[in-house]
């Protein structure tokens, strides 16, 4: 059976044959002639279809290993991290960019974030959102690292996760300006570059030390 091909970004599929891909698109924000683009590397190839990921990219499904490379080519875009011990896309909403809900701008952040953490390995994987308002359509409670905007600022929140072992996450500090978001979460990512062994999820580490002593060890506090 063949395996996933990671130089390839090329992650193997069901029936043990064929490939997904997911071209870059943060916070799932594209042109039109992007998007033409996508559907064109798709049929040129015979994908078998085209799937909005949880994560926001598109990801092109059901390709032959020996069509991956020129896949790529004709794309001509950065991959999506889809595996292994990264900090994944981050997930993020329309904010005060578009949303007449929006009460900060999750997109500026969320690309930021996004940009800043992309590729950067760590000893586990690590999901990253940020919601504009309240409503949290980014679900950024069930994060790693969850940033809420609110009407005084953005509420950061650590520790969440969905998958078998649901957590919801902690929040440690509130009324944030988006600089001090930043260097907040650089600071969460480097206590996770040297606790997160043995494949634990930030949540988990946190559970076993205790949120006190975690936002001690970070230097967060809630206003």
């Amino acid at each position: 059976m063949k395996k996933t091909i990671p130089e390839k970004n090329a992650i193997i599929q069901r029936d043990g044959e064929t490939y997904l891909i997911v071209p870059r698109t943060p916070g799932g924000f594209v042109d039109p002639a992007t998007l033409r683009k996508i559907a064109d590397v798709a049929e040129k190839y015979g994908a078998a279809t085209l799937k909005m990921t949880s994560e926001q990219k598109m990801a092109i499904v059901g390709l032959k290993e020996e069509d991956i490379d020129a896949a790529w080519s004709d794309l001509g875009m950065d991959a999506g991290m889809v595996a292994g011990p990264f900090v994944k896309g981050v997930k993020f909403c329309l904010g005060t960019t578009y949303c007449r809900k929006g009460q900060q701008d999750a997109a500026s952040l969320g690309m930021k974030l996004e940009a800043r953490y992309r590729g950067v390995k760590l000893p586990y994987m690590m999901k990253m959102a940020v919601s504009g308002c309240p409503s949290s359509c980014s679900e950024p409670v069930i994060k790693d690292v969850g940033v809420m905007g609110t009407a005084k600022g953005y509420t950061l929140m650590v520790g969440g996760a969905a998958g078998l072992k649901p957590r919801l996450a902690d929040v440690v500090a509130k009324g944030l300006s988006e600089d001090e978001v930043l260097e907040a979460v650089d600071r969460v990512v480097e206590f996770f570059k040297e606790y997160g062994e043995n494949r634990k999820r930030l949540g988990t580490i946190i559970d076993e030390i205790g949120l006190e002593e975690f936002k001690k060890e970070v230097g967060l506090w809630e206003k």
